[in-house]
């Protein structure tokens, strides 16, 4: 049984649909987090294996944990659910339900490069279904998502307003004897007051060096005057995570720091202007990772200058690279693509969530674009 899909995963169906046509297939297995909840609406942790199956034509279904099943018809759309128990080996379950519906001899995509997939979970599946064929459609997971919809876009939006919100608390509160551990509780109950999924802040920790700082490790720092607190806010809206980057001085920031920031903000500005659809993402990269090296505030420049944003699930990784900037990136930009675009130099970091358009990058995060301090 099929119910009616929602006009947003109708959308989502489609491209899954056409993208299985472009290769070939007939059925599409699905299993990363993310794609699992990108498509049905629900996801779930990989404590037992779990998957989404997609035909070219007709109903798709989703095999998880029977403790899993009713929360699935509760959060997605999907009403064709299998639940199997504590004690099956659910390898073996998914490629029964294959075989029972009619696909144990057709060609599968199944994204190889998923998180969630390895080599012995292709071995059993080939073994019980030796007439079917798993094609490899690697990237196609995330991928299917780079582009986003309206409905995608305003939950980063809300996402991103409520890193602005807490940005603005703990600059409030930017004095001598102030903690790292203090200006992350502020951050995690502004995101929990504002309605983010979670608590979880970002890195919040004292910024030295180029870049080094960006994955401090976060220790309960008390902050005197001329310190710079970096702060790092990733809050999560219907699992949709915005992330933003300042730098807060505490007491007045120097000339040098002012110099600095200027320099990186007007680069950062400037790269931003140029994401448009069309644009190749190493041109785009090239604004602030050349110019930053050309106004000698780094030694070496080696971490990417933005990377994708959109859907998040607890996996092992906390950001999306499938998408890119740097210099040998040379796929273009789309419109509605959303990336986390960030730079850094002597202990300043800037960063906001920018969506592509027409008319150049628009930041969905609004927090003045200046060294933060209480004043």
């Amino acid at each position: 049984m099929l119910r009616e899909i929602p006009a947003e995963y109708r959308w989502r169906v489609d491209k899954a649909r056409a993208a299985l046509a472009e290769a070939g297939c007939d059925l599409l297995m699905l299993d990363s987090g993310e794609s699992l909840a990108w498509l049905s609406g629900y996801s779930v942790s990989e404590t037992m294996y779990r998957a989404v199956f997609l035909p070219r034509e007709g109903a798709p279904w989703f095999v998880l944990r029977h403790l899993d099943a009713e929360p699935c018809r509760q959060g997605g759309w999907i009403e064709d659910i299998i639940g199997y128990l504590d004690s099956d080996y659910p390898e073996r379950v998914m490629a029964d339900q294959i075989a029972q519906r009619g696909f144990g001899a057709v060609r599968i995509g199944v994204d190889f490069n998923s998180i969630s997939w390895n080599p012995a979970r292709m071995a059993f599946l080939q073994a019980a279904l030796p007439g079917a064929r798993f094609v490899n459609l690697e990237g196609l997971t995330e991928s299917l998502r780079w582009v986003k919809s309206a409905q995608e876009i305003g939950k980063l939006a809300e996402a991103s307003a409520i890193a602005d919100r807490a940005m603005a608390e703990i600059a409030a509160k930017a004095r001598p004897g102030l903690t790292t551990r203090e200006a992350a509780a502020t951050a995690a109950a502004c995101f929990l007051r504002h309605g983010a999924d979670t608590g979880e802040t970002g890195p919040i920790v004292r910024g030295r060096g180029s870049h080094e700082f960006l994955h401090g490790l976060f220790r309960a720092d008390t902050l005197e005057t001329g310190d710079i607190l970096h702060v790092e806010l990733i809050p999560y809206v219907g699992r949709y995570g915005a992330r933003m980057m300042r730098p807060v001085v505490i007491g007045q920031p120097s000339a040098r720091q002012q110099e600095v920031a200027q320099t990186l903000i007007a680069l950062q500005d400037e790269q931003i202007e140029a994401m448009r659809p069309g644009a190749i993402a190493s041109d785009v990269d090239r604004i602030v990772r050349g110019g930053v090296l050309k106004a000698g505030l780094r030694d070496e420049y080696t971490n990417v200058t933005a990377y994708t944003l959109g859907l998040y699930i607890r996996t092992p990784r906390s950001s999306d690279f499938s998408r890119v900037f740097l210099p040998d990136q040379r796929w273009a930009l789309e419109e509605n693509m959303v990336f986390h675009v960030y730079t850094t130099a002597e202990g300043l970091g800037f960063s906001e969530t920018v969506v592509v358009t027409p008319e150049g990058g628009r930041r969905l995060t609004q927090t003045p674009r200046q060294i933060l301090t209480n004043g």
